[in-house]
């Protein structure tokens, strides 16, 4: 059913600075978009990958798994900087202690 709102807005933009990608996600990550997320995150080869999270409102199992997928496609590369719903979504599944997962 139709609530009359706008649709949820969602953005995944790629930076490349030196060696050092930067994406930053807006938005609603979820089976729709967390292979968009993923793909910008691997679009440039680089040293360091920084997944800036802080702007996401929704964060779904989807958006675990391309997480993931990252972290193993770039290890020991891979910073995230998570909402608080991202850090709680991460939390809950487990994953709040793993070393991408960065904290302010």
């Amino acid at each position: 059913m139709d609530q009359g709102g706008a649709p949820p807005v969602f953005s995944a933009s790629a930076e490349l600075d030196g060696d050092h990608l930067h994406v930053l996600v807006t938005g609603e990550v979820d089976m729709a978009t967390a292979d968009t997320m993923l793909q910008a995150a691997l679009r440039e080869p680089a040293a360091r990958v920084t997944l800036d999270l802080r702007a996401v409102t929704f964060f779904d199992s989807a958006a675990i798994h391309a997480v993931v997928q990252l972290a193993q496609r770039v290890p020991g590369r891979l910073a995230v900087l998570p909402s608080r719903q991202v850090e709680r979504v991460l939390e809950i599944s487990g994953l709040g202690e793993q070393d991408w997962l960065r904290r302010d």
